[in-house]
Order: C-alpha cells, then sequence, then structure tokens
C-alpha cells in the first residue's frame, strides 16, 4: 500500500487546466522530491492532497482510504507557501495556539518536543514578525509536525535556510521516515540539496507527470563525464570536441567529456597532441542538471 495513490487527476481554473491526468505514487517511508519550474502544478497538485482546493477529476487516495476521509486529513501535516502565524505572537504562543486546534492532550509537551527536532528551543520567547526568513521556515515545519503526522507536504521548505539549516532538516526528515511508517512530499527548488535527502521523485511539467523514480533509478540515469583542465585549455576543448561526440565547459571552467571514454585516453590523446592536462576526474551529472536535461529534451 502506497502513502499517496493518484489516479488521472485534474484540476481546472476557468479554460485553464493546471493538472492534468495526472498520476502519482508516493510509497510508504518515502521522502518524495516534487520538482517542476515555476507554474508546472506542483502547489495545485499539493493543495488538493491536502484538501484545500476541491479537483476537477480523478482521484487521490491516502494511506489506501480517500483523502477526504476524516481518519487520513487528521493524520496529515502540511506547509504550504507559508506557515499561519500571528505576526506579534511569539514562536511558542503560535506554537500552543496550533497545538490546541489540533487538540493535542499535552500541548507543552508536544511543543517542546516539535522545536527541538526542528533545533528552534532557543528561539521561542521570540515574536514570529522578528525571525528570519530561514527561522519561520523551521517554525512553519514545526507546526507541520504537530501530533505526530503519518504524512508531511511540505511546499519549498529549504527557502531561506543557511546550510546549517538545511542539515538540520536534512536529519530531521530522514528521522521522521525512520520507522518505515511516515511519508513525506517535499517540493523544492533547491535540487542540489533535495537531492541528498530524497528517497524518490516526481518530475511534473505543464500540469502533467513527465517521470517518477527512485534515487537509485535516477542514479543510474545521470551520464558520466570526465571533467579535466590543461595548460592550453582552448586548443584542449578543440581536440576534444574533434574526437568525442559531446564536450563542453561547465561553469567552474572544467571540459567535461560525455563519452565512454577514460581519463587515461584523454590524457594519452591530448599528451600525443602537444597539450598537457593539470587535472583530470571523472564524475557524473546530479539531480540538477538531470532535471535541465530532461527539460530540454520535452522542449
Amino acid at each position: 500500500m502506497n502513502a499517496v495513490e493518484i489516479k488521472n487527476l485534474s484540476k481546472n481554473f476557468g479554460e485553464k487546466q493546471a493538472v492534468c491526468s495526472l498520476n502519482m505514487s508516493v510509497p510508504m517511508g518515502a521522502i518524495y522530491g516534487f520538482i517542476g519550474e515555476n507554474g508546472s502544478g506542483k502547489s495545485t497538485t499539493e493543495k488538493m492532497i491536502c484538501g484545500l482546493i476541491p479537483k476537477s477529476g480523478g482521484s487521490i487516495k491516502l494511506y489506501g482510504k480517500d483523502y477526504i476521509d476524516e481518519s487520513v486529513r487528521a493524520s496529515m501535516g502540511v506547509l504550504i507557501e507559508a506557515p499561519g502565524c500571528y505576526p506579534s505572537l511569539t514562536v511558542w504562543d503560535n506554537m500552543m495556539l496550533q497545538a490546541h486546534n489540533l487538540s493535542i492532550s499535552n500541548p507543552e509537551k508536544e511543543v517542546i518536543s516539535v522545536l527541538k527536532k526542528v533545533r528552534m528551543e532557543g528561539a521561542a520567547g521570540n515574536k514570529y514578525k522578528n525571525c528570519s526568513l530561514g527561522m519561520k521556515q523551521r517554525v512553519g515545519i514545526a507546526m507541520a509536525l504537530l501530533g505526530n503526522p503519518t504524512l508531511l507536504v511540505l511546499d519549498e521548505p529549504l527557502n531561506g535556510l543557511d546550510a546549517d539549516g538545511m542539515r538540520i532538516m536534512r536529519e530531521v526528515f530522514k528521522d521522521i521516515v525512520r520507522d518505515g511508517t511516515r511519508s513525506i512530499i517535499v517540493s523544492s527548488h533547491l535540487l542540489g540539496e533535495l537531492q541528498k535527502v530524497a528517497t524518490h521523485y516526481g518530475i511534473i511539467r505543464h500540469g502533467k507527470m513527465i517521470c517518477e523514480m527512485t534515487a537509485e533509478e535516477l542514479d543510474k540515469s545521470c551520464r558520466c563525464f570526465v571533467a579535466l583542465k590543461a595548460e592550453e585549455m582552448g586548443k584542449a576543448k578543440a581536440l576534444l570536441e574533434d574526437k568525442y561526440l559531446k564536450v563542453v565547459k561547465d561553469e567552474a571552467e572544467y571540459i567535461r567529456v560525455y563519452d565512454s571514454v577514460t581519463p587515461e585516453e584523454i590524457v594519452s590523446y591530448l599528451y600525443n597532441h602537444g597539450v598537457c592536462v593539470t587535472e583530470i576526474q571523472t564524475d557524473k551529472i546530479g539531480l540538477e542538471e538531470y532535471y535541465i536535461d530532461l527539460m530540454k529534451e520535452g522542449k
């Protein structure tokens, strides 16, 4: 049984179709990276899963039950767009208010627990309006964690976080799904960070699911390349372009060779043509480059 099972989901806003016959499967215990460009339908899909807007067609099942079933609705934690906090109240008071809204039996203990998880216990007395963007994001995630939900739906939760904040969130996400009974859907444009934590991916474009894959399948699909620097970069690139199918220069000023070739072969080939290689290594593209290539193919 999957945590989320969506079949032929659609959403129309007047004559505009925001989501079109979308199918999506989120396994139990997954951290599902939901990826797409602005306007692709990510947030609309997440809002339908959470029951915040009605669907136009199709079906949504959560843990085998219809998504409007009260038992599954009560076991969801949600952060979409921004946490619903009162600016003039403290972090603690906002958390306590939400805990009471959820009828949590021991709200003080619960609030202390979730604030510790997101490393915000030291800022509990801060007014929400005085919190940085990253702190506000962590408060929103803490609110979504109240009540120990089995399914978390998080829209761009990494925005505004510094490097340490992102590390903390990765630890929190992995801890949440550790026992295999809880799942997370997380959308983000920070694909490098998402790749460090996601176990599954769904890529959406123009309201349609382009592909779904596991982290292992992504790893197998990512192309390998040889990256190098040489004493005469212009000459090296020209020589390599004459011999190999795809040669590009990346942002770090390395020449990349995408072909079935070893570093030793490249070094020997350039040396025989009077070019000395100063650095060379093998690597493979990450999620961000895979996604960009996929979007280019779609165009």
